[in-house]
């Protein structure tokens, strides 16, 4: 029993089996730093660095929100007519058709030189909104136009001033190590930066 206690050697497997690859599910680390150095936090709401720049804002706003710019003063005056001026209230929804058909007639036909180019949509639509004025004003309710607007212009130039687009945001970025932190294009020819360079001297 000693004997075969003594002369037994314990063998060493020779063949093991070969370790399973580890998949790794997550996604390399790069990657993720790459994902957040390319996330940018837009921001709508900007203060203008000179005059020029909020007349200019103020410009391109009114022609791009012009319609809900009206649209919301046409709705606080609607409210402020509801109670007491009914006869003012249906002058006000007449206008109103009115120029919506005016505004569907110029997209229905946009190749006609005489809605475009003759008769110009800009005096069309001022004199409609004098029009409007006036029925208010001979109704009795100059008081409540002159209340809307008071009250809803402000807001409109606040917002058409503090907007900017997402084109101008892509467009411009800040550029450093400038003390007035003026708006450079990113974007552009040779011969605009040319032209930006003549304007600043």
């Amino acid at each position: 029993m000693a004997n075969l206690a003594v002369g037994t050697t314990q063998r060493i497997p020779t063949s093991s089996k070969p370790s399973s690859p580890t998949t790794n599910t997550h996604e390399p680390k790069e990657q993720h730093e790459k994902t957040y150095a390319d996330f940018k936090f837009y921001c709508p709401i900007n203060i203008p660095l000179t005059a020029e720049a909020a007349a200019s804002r103020i410009i391109r706003n009114l022609g791009n929100f012009g319609l809900y710019y009206t649209l919301f003063v046409w709705i606080i005056l609607f409210i402020t007519l509801i109670p007491q001026r009914e006869v003012s209230l249906i002058l006000l929804v007449i206008m109103t058709y009115v120029t919506t058909l005016y505004c569907l007639i110029l997209r229905s036909f946009p190749n006609s030189v005489v809605l475009h180019r003759i008769i110009d949509k800009r005096i069309v639509l001022s004199l409609l909104f004098i029009a409007t004025a006036v029925q208010l004003i001979l109704t009795d309710a100059g008081i409540h136009f002159a209340i809307t607007l008071t009250s809803s212009v402000p807001v409109v130039l606040l917002h058409a001033v503090l907007w900017i687009t997402s084109y101008e945001y892509d467009a411009y970025e800040t550029q450093e190590g400038s003390s007035k932190e003026e708006l450079a294009p990113l974007t552009g020819g040779h011969n605009d930066i040319e032209a930006q360079n003549s304007d600043a001297v």
